[in-house]
């Protein structure tokens, strides 16, 4: 089968290369996936750059990049049934604690690592759910329901605030989002009820002249840049759902600040999600996706053979939606 691998860390257009290997046979509880589009992110483009913390050399020899994808299980293992042969599945952490990704024409991976797709889900659609999908039901729903609730999203035109907006929306809160100024219409088209330019002087009095009395969570993608100013705009006892900070990896909490409005920090990491989390994050995706109340957007496709064009288009600014490979 044609993948793409890398052996060592650097620039994407240096080691990524166009490789054949035999498709790995499925052990107990595996599945064979005939793939059909690979989900790129940025997680994938830092690991293989090596700019992980604490990372200094691959974990191994060979690895093929990326965690989500979307396919068709192909073949199963001792333990399964085979009236899994034929089901779409979309795939969650592929190269997780694994070296073997989506970045393939086939991957080998066990069964708890797919998730059946709903029967009018696109294959484009189900390469989305993993990270970004994950991440922004969690980063809505975490601290449980939404409805009557005001959230405030950031960078609401990535990948994962676009869905996070909708998700919002779906479960009936008043959302406010943050981002480019070029963004501010298609956010707005998106569902969110308020948008403002994050590079705004004034960003904090101009979201609280349309929530005075602040908001109850803040799903954050930046959170060592913007942890200076957030406790003004959140509750007593709101929460901080916080999945990024990579423009800033070593911040300084103000703690006081936080302390005295007992705000929660809640912290997460969607390969790492607990079982019960997990499950129902999966669940708010699909009943919003079958009750039409979900739209992933896609900002580029790429060949397989593109694959270091795909990974440097997620780390580019103005990037509007997911980056997948057809593969």
């Amino acid at each position: 089968m044609k993948i793409v691998a890398y052996d060592k860390f650097g620039p994407a257009t240096e080691v990524l290369s166009l490789r054949d290997i035999t498709i790995e046979k499925p052990k107990q509880k595996e599945a064979v996936i005939k793939l059909e589009y690979s989900g790129v992110n940025p997680s994938d483009a830092k690991a293989r750059a090596g700019t992980r913390p604490g990372v200094l050399k691959p974990d191994y020899n060979l690895i093929i990049p990326h965690s989500d994808g979307s396919g068709v299980i192909e073949e199963v293992g001792m333990g399964l049934d085979r009236s899994l042969i034929g089901k779409r599945v979309w795939i969650r952490n592929g190269q997780w604690k694994r070296p073997f990704g989506t970045a393939a024409e086939y991957i080998t991976i066990p069964i708890e690592n797919t998730v059946e797709m709903p029967n009018k889900m696109t294959f484009q659609d189900g390469a989305t759910m993993g990270i970004p999908g994950l991440t922004a039901a969690q980063g809505v729903f975490g601290s449980g329901p939404v409805k009557g609730q005001t959230l405030l999203i950031s960078g609401g035109n990535g990948a994962v605030g676009h869905l996070a907006v909708q998700l919002a929306k779906w479960g009936g809160a008043k959302v406010i989002t943050t981002g480019s100024q070029s963004s501010s219409e298609s956010i707005l088209k998106n569902g969110a009820d308020y948008f403002f330019d994050y590079s705004s002087d004034n960003l904090v009095s101009q979201i609280l002249e349309v929530a005075p009395e602040g908001v109850d969570r803040v799903v954050e993608v930046e959170f060592g840049l913007n942890l200076t100013w957030l406790h003004q705009v959140i509750k007593p006892n709101g929460s901080l759902a916080v999945y990024g900070s990579a423009k800033e990896m070593n911040p300084t909490i103000p703690f006081g600040l936080y302390l005295f409005k007992a705000i929660k920090i809640d912290i997460f990491l969607i390969y790492i999600l607990p079982q019960k989390q997990r499950e129902l994050a999966i669940n708010f995706l699909h009943s919003a996706f079958e009750q039409k109340a979900l739209t992933p957007k896609i900002d580029s496709i790429f060949k397989l053979e593109d694959c270091a064009r795909a990974q440097n288009r997620t780390l580019e600014q103005g990037r509007k939606g997911a980056v997948l490979i057809e593969i």
